[in-house]
């Protein structure tokens, strides 16, 4: 059976080997008491008395029942892990003479893993007589570490260990990422520009109407006056008592 931790943290009732306690709970004056009394007091409320602070003087006893405590407890202790965030370390392996296909192959990774807030460790591992080339890894594990410089810092230089040459690199916490400024949008026809006067509806019906005859009369081809016919001298015989001067 899994033994439980809680149990053996805390002492309970004839447990505890203190003479006198500082009680505490629910609705209780903190006092200082004979442990005897205490413990009188704990069996009249049907509750027990829990030693939750043993190395204070004197120790402070709790009055709460046992198993209700236990609980709590380890609902706190379950919200803590929680909270806690996890950082995984993920291992990237080079050679001392890796090709550039394989080297950006990892890179993309590394850039993975540090993105999502995980460590990375990358080695180069040299085989047999490739420890020759040892200057050659560590201007590798150089280089990867410059090329992660946005998305991670370096932990701990590339040091030799064996026949690993080993660098830490942890992630960045980035800012978050600020919201683009909204385009100005363009004033849309007829709206009043900040600071303008509005202008009634009457008046701009009527300029729109003047503006449309100004434009209709322009556009009009111009139209032949009738011309007049020339008046015509009576050339015939005069009659007594007319007058042919007008």
């Amino acid at each position: 059976m899994k033994k439980d931790n809680l149990k053996s943290q805390y002492r309970v009732n004839e447990q505890i080997r203190a003479r006198e306690v500082r009680i505490v709970g629910d609705d209780i004056e903190s006092t200082v008491l004979p442990t005897r009394d205490a413990l009188r007091i704990a069996e009249q409320k049907g509750v027990d008395l829990v030693e939750i602070s043993p190395n204070a003087e004197p120790p402070v006893c709790r009055l709460i029942d046992y198993s209700k405590f236990l609980y709590q407890q380890k609902k706190r202790q379950k919200e803590m892990k929680a909270k806690q965030v996890k950082i995984e370390v993920k291992e990237i392996r080079f050679g001392p003479q890796t090709d550039d296909h394989d080297y950006n192959f990892k890179l993309k990774h590394a850039q993975g893993f540090l993105s999502d807030g995980d460590k990375v460790k990358a080695y180069v591992f040299f085989r047999g007589r490739s420890i020759l080339f040892k200057e050659q890894g560590e201007v590798l594990l150089l280089r990867f570490a410059q090329d992660l410089e946005e998305y991670g810092k370096v932990e701990s230089m590339p040091v030799l260990e064996g026949k690993r040459m080993t660098m830490f690199i942890a992630p960045k916490k980035t800012a978050p990422k600020k919201a683009a400024p909204a385009a100005q949008q363009p004033a849309s026809v007829g709206s009043v520009p900040v600071g303008s006067s509005p202008v009634s509806d009457d008046f701009e019906d009527e300029e729109r109407s003047e503006l449309g005859d100004s434009i209709a009369e322009n556009n009009e081809p111009d139209r032949k006056k009738p011309q007049q016919k020339a008046r015509k001298e009576y050339t015939g015989p005069k009659v007594e008592g007319e007058d042919w001067d007008d």
